[in-house]
């Protein structure tokens, strides 16, 4: 396995007991290929059933700008890329050695030209984007998604949509499971991003339970 700057879980592909035998990507074999490679090595890309919603929910939303935040090797981009094939996309890693093989990634699926992929902190980037972004995708260090959420919303376009990735993370925010003491900080950032959206006047909520759970906002038309 990779020695990668911060750690990350198995993310092997679903099994093929109840609906997951259903979630099947359909995505160019170039893609498939990456994929294939991340779930060996371990590298925290969305698995299969994760992976069909946000294709389906972009290719629903038809998105002209798409902003991903945790761009691991480039695969959930290059999957929008693919279902919205005139979206212009900015995508934002911090890690060095998962940057690079997204950049490589882009180019062997021939979205390069489509794709703004910034090597960088997700806080310090999205205060100097301009929007408006018709859907952002959240997928980068779980403990910050409640303090880049107001920056989120103001970037998001009016109807436009934030997905939240792996917001019930093995049952902790839930409290479907006990949390683990160290944790506990992380199952509360979570809980209190949950908490958040919900509540919010300006956005519609809804968490699914897909994957390890994910928090689909619309924000509202004025």
């Amino acid at each position: 396995m990779d020695d990668f700057s911060y750690a990350h879980r198995d993310t092997s592909a679903s099994g093929s007991a109840g609906v997951a035998r259903f979630n099947v990507p359909h995505i160019p074999p170039e893609l498939q290929n990456i994929r294939r490679e991340a779930f060996a090595r371990e590298i925290p890309v969305a698995g299969d059933e994760t992976l069909c919603f946000l294709m389906a929910q972009a290719a629903a939303r038809r998105p002209a700008r798409i902003l991903e935040l945790g761009t691991a090797v480039g695969t959930s981009a290059a999957a929008m890329a693919y279902v919205c094939p005139q979206a212009q996309i900015v995508t934002v890693e911090r890690d060095e050695n998962f940057y690079s093989e997204a950049v490589k990634n882009f180019d062997i699926c021939g979205i390069s030209p489509r794709v703004n992929a910034i090597l960088g902190d997700a806080g310090e980037v999205i205060s100097k984007l301009e929007g408006p972004f018709d859907l952002i995708f959240l997928d980068s260090a779980k403990v910050q998604y409640v303090k880049y959420l107001p920056r989120l919303k103001e970037l998001l376009s009016s109807g436009g949509v934030l997905i939240a990735d792996d917001v019930l993370l093995f049952g902790w925010a839930s409290g479907e499971a006990e949390v683990p003491k160290k944790r506990r900080m992380l199952a509360l950032h979570i809980e209190e991003y949950l908490r958040a959206v919900s509540t919010d006047e300006q956005l519609i909520t809804s968490v699914i339970r897909v994957g390890d759970g994910i928090a689909l906002s619309v924000k509202r038309q004025i």
